[in-house]
């Protein structure tokens, strides 16, 4: 499994992000979270076992999305060990 943390900020509240993300997570063999951070932010848990499929979702949400106006910094890190457990999509609690 493959793992990424990204933390997008800009007008990322507020405006259908978190829910945008999950409904583009559905195209792409990728699981994990979204979720508002109280700063503002957003951020993101995304895993696969295909790197290509993974790159491909984080490019579509930052560069083609309903939503990738609305990013205006983004800030990625590798998860090692990518967690264990998780299973679809979906939008985490604030």
């Amino acid at each position: 499994m493959i793992a990424r943390q990204v933390f997008y900020s800009g007008r990322v509240q507020g405006v259908g992000f978190r829910y945008t993300v999950r409904q583009l997570a559905a195209g792409y063999e990728v699981s994990g979270w979204v979720k508002n951070l109280p700063d503002g932010r957003v951020e993101l848990l995304v895993l696969s076992r295909d790197y290509d499929e993974l790159v491909a979702f984080l490019a579509e949400l930052k560069d083609n999305s309903a939503v990738a106006h609305y990013i205006k910094e983004w800030e990625e890190h590798p998860v090692s060990p990518a967690p264990q457990g998780i299973t679809g999509f979906s939008i985490a609690r604030d």
